[in-house]
C-alpha cells in the first residue's frame, strides 16, 4: 500500500475524534453557560458557578481524552503501522483498530504512561544539537537553538506514535521492552530518522500557506461585509485601553487591522485543527513507514540496550521496569 491508501483508509480515525473534540468543547461552553445561569440563581454567584462550570468541564474533557481520544489515536497508529508492515488494511479499519486497542488495553495504557520517559530519551539529542547555537552565541545562536528545539519536539511527538506502532508491531514483546526498542531504533538510525524533519516542516508550511491562507482571505472578505462592527470594536478598544493607560498598542484601534488581526488569529485556530485532522496523519504514515522498515531491518540487541544505559538514566529507568 502506498502512504495516500494508508492514510486515506484511516482518516476515519482523525474524523471521529475531531467530532469528539469539537463536542467536548461544545459541552465545556455549555457546562460553563449552565454554571452562570444557576449560579445567578442562588444569591447572585454567576462567576463562582460559571468557574465551577468550567472546572468540571475540563474534568469531563481530560477524561474524555484518556478515555476515548487516546483509543482512537492507538487505533489509528495500530492500523497505519498494519498498513506499512503488511501492505494490507481490512475493510473496516475503524471497528478493527478499535478491537486491536480493546484486546492490548492494558499495554497500550501502560505505554501512554511511559510516552514521558520516551521524551525524555529522545530530547537527549537537544544536548549536542544545541551547541550548534552555543558555538554561534549571541541573539542569532539563542535563535538557531529556539528554531532547533522547536523543531526537535515536534519531530519527538511523531517519534513517540512510532514508538506506539512499534509496540503493536511487536506485540508478543511486553510494552516497556518494544518501548526500549523503539528509543534505540532512533538512536541507531537517528540521521536517517532526522530527514523527517524536512518532510514535517515543508507540509506544515505548504498547508499554513494554503490552507492558513485560504482561511484566511475567507475571514478576512467576511469582516469586510460588517465595517459598523469593527469601527464599534475599535472605539471599545479606545476606550479600554484608554483606562488602561495602555500606549505601546495603538494600532489596536485601526478597525482594518483588528479585521486582519483577528482574521489572522482565527485562520490560524482552524488551520491548527485542521493539520492535526487532515495534515498530520498523512506525515506520520511516511514518518512510521521510515520508522518501522529501520527497526524490522535491524532490530535493537541487548548491547544496544547497555550501551543507552550509560547514555541515558530516563532510558535506564525504562528498561529496568522490562
Amino acid at each position: 500500500m502506498t502512504n495516500f491508501q494508508v492514510y486515506k483508509k484511516t482518516l476515519s480515525f482523525s474524523l471521529v475524534g475531531f467530532l469528539i473534540d469539537i463536542l467536548s468543547i461544545v459541552m465545556w461552553g455549555g457546562l460553563a453557560a449552565l454554571g452562570f445561569i444557576i449560579g445567578n440563581k442562588i444569591n447572585d454567584k454567576g462567576i463562582l458557578g460559571l468557574i465551577i462550570g468550567l472546572v468540571l468541564g475540563i474534568v469531563i474533557m481530560v477524561l474524555i481524552k484518556i478515555f476515548v481520544s487516546n483509543v482512537l489515536k492507538a487505533g489509528q497508529i495500530a492500523m497505519m503501522t498494519q498498513g506499512v508492515t503488511e501492505g494490507k488494511l481490512p475493510d473496516k479499519p475503524l471497528h478493527e483498530g478499535r478491537q486491536i486497542v480493546k484486546s492490548r488495553f492494558a499495554s497500550i495504557t501502560a505505554f501512554f504512561f511511559v510516552t514521558g520517559a520516551i521524551k525524555g530519551i529522545f530530547r537527549q539529542i537537544t544536548r549536542s544539537i544545541n551547541r550548534i547555537g552555543t558555538v554561534v552565541g549571541g541573539d542569532t545562536g539563542n535563535t538557531i537553538t529556539s528554531v532547533i528545539n522547536t523543531g526537535i519536539q515536534i519531530l519527538v511527538g511523531y517519534l513517540c506514535d512510532c514508538c506506539l506502532g512499534w509496540v503493536f508491531y511487536r506485540s508478543k514483546e511486553g510494552t516497556a521492552k518494544a518501548a526500549c526498542e523503539g528509543s534505540a531504533i532512533f538512536f541507531k538510525h537517528g540521521k536517517t530518522l532526522m530527514r523527517n524533519i524536512g518532510r514535517i516542516f515543508g507540509m506544515g508550511a505548504l498547508g499554513l500557506i494554503i490552507v492558513g491562507g485560504a482561511f484566511f482571505g475567507l475571514f478576512y472578505g467576511i469582516f469586510t461585509l460588517m465595517p459598523n462592527a469593527f469601527n464599534s470594536l475599535s472605539l471599545e478598544v479606545s476606550e479600554t485601553m484608554t483606562r488602561l493607560e495602555i500606549q505601546d498598542a495603538e494600532f489596536l484601534k485601526d478597525p482594518k487591522m483588528l479585521m486582519l488581526i483577528i482574521a489572522g488569529v482565527l485562520a490560524i485556530v482552524l488551520y491548527s485543527m485542521a493539520h492535526s485532522v487532515f495534515i498530520r496523519p498523512f506525515i506520520l504514515v511516511g514518518v512510521l513507514r521510515n520508522f518501522t522498515a529501520s527497526g524490522i531491518k535491524d532490530i535493537p540487541t541487548e548491547q544496544e540496550f547497555a550501551e543507552l544505559n550509560k547514555k541515558s538514566p530516563k532510558f535506564a529507568k525504562l528498561y529496568g521496569s522490562i
